[in-house]
């Protein structure tokens, strides 16, 4: 099956800047967009939940102008993340005033709904779903999600413990539709792979966090710009649902990461409220990141990330080419 339009056309390369909870805010996704690749932000990110208008108004018109002023080079698409779980008391004016933009792409975490998915339809946008594994994924498109996002064991964030190679090709057996894959994919090679698989696109989120347009401490970048794969804890202690981190963040709160208890799953806490309180929180304090963040090196500007990720991809694919012939 081949991607609709709007996962293909007016891309760089064939990859998504996943949402990144605080993180990922209307300079990011810009820039993101504007380098080639789709830029998404969290819904959640923008509060009061007002500013949401704010920021999708921003995003537009920026967008529009870059188009404008670069006929020949027009900016990839944008989306918009909900947390679907009933935590979320937000998901029905966030869903209101994405209907009301027409946003062009939505990607649903932690949750499948119809009726979401066939509000985003109604002005036809398309909805994807990230999902850990299969059973999940075979829910998520029965409820109507147009495409998922597999998320696989070293992914930043929540994230699964499946090999993307197993949890691809299980989703591939019965499901032809868009496929995202996301897990430690950092470098060219990595998109290149992940297509190899059996993918669509690449979906990538700590290379961008290491960047000057995102809106992370600059300890946290640099802390990514000094650390390699051994330095990703996976636990379960911070937000109930298993995640992966840096060590150095669970240190500098007091944690041992190599003692860490594991977590009442009935007290999760996905961002979804604001609770700005006393305590070491996930995501603002304990930061999550991915284990392919070995190929980071410094904090540069999106555009020289996608860069760089382009020319990887273009020579790897120059040079498996060659093998095959």
């Amino acid at each position: 099956m081949s991607l609709p339009p709007i996962l293909s056309d007016r891309l760089r390369l064939p990859a998504v800047a996943s949402p990144m909870f605080i993180i990922s805010g209307p300079e990011l996704v810009i820039a993101q967009c504007a380098a080639g690749v789709i830029g998404t932000f969290p819904s959640l990110n923008a509060r009061p939940q007002s500013m949401l208008r704010e920021w999708l108004t921003e995003i537009t018109e920026r967008l529009a102008k870059h188009d404008a002023d670069h006929p020949e080079a027009p900016a990839a698409p944008y989306a918009v993340n909900l947390i679907v779980h009933k935590s979320n008391d937000r998901l029905a004016e966030d869903l209101a005033t994405i209907v009301e933009f027409r946003v062009p792409i939505v990607i649903t975490s932690l949750g499948a709904r119809h009726d979401v998915n066939e509000a985003v339809h109604s002005y036809g946008g398309i909805v994807l779903h990230d999902v850990i594994n299969n059973a999940f994924a075979r829910k998520a498109v029965e409820k109507g999600a147009d495409g998922l996002i597999a998320v696989a064991a070293g992914a930043g964030g929540h994230a699964g413990t499946q090999s993307p190679f197993a949890l691809v090709q299980e989703i591939r057996d019965w499901f032809a539709g868009p496929l995202l894959l996301s897990g430690a994919i950092a470098h060219g090679r990595s998109i290149l792979a992940a297509r190899a698989a059996g993918a669509d696109l690449a979906y990538i989120g700590s290379a961008f966090i290491a960047t000057v347009e995102a809106d992370a401490d600059n300890r946290y970048k640099q802390m990514i710009v000094n650390s390699t794969a051994v330095d990703i804890v996976y636990s379960n202690l911070f937000s109930g649902v298993h995640g992966n981190y840096l060590r150095g963040s669970i240190e500098a709160v007091g944690y041992d990461p190599d003692n860490l208890p594991q977590s009442d799953p009935s007290a999760m806490d996905f961002g979804t409220r604001e609770t700005p309180g006393p305590g070491p929180k996930p995501w603002r304090d304990i930061w999550g990141c991915g284990q392919g963040i070995g190929t980071i090196d410094a904090v540069v500007p999106v555009a020289e990330v996608v860069a760089r990720l382009s020319d990887e991809y273009t020579s790897a694919a120059r040079a498996l080419s060659e093998l095959l012939i």
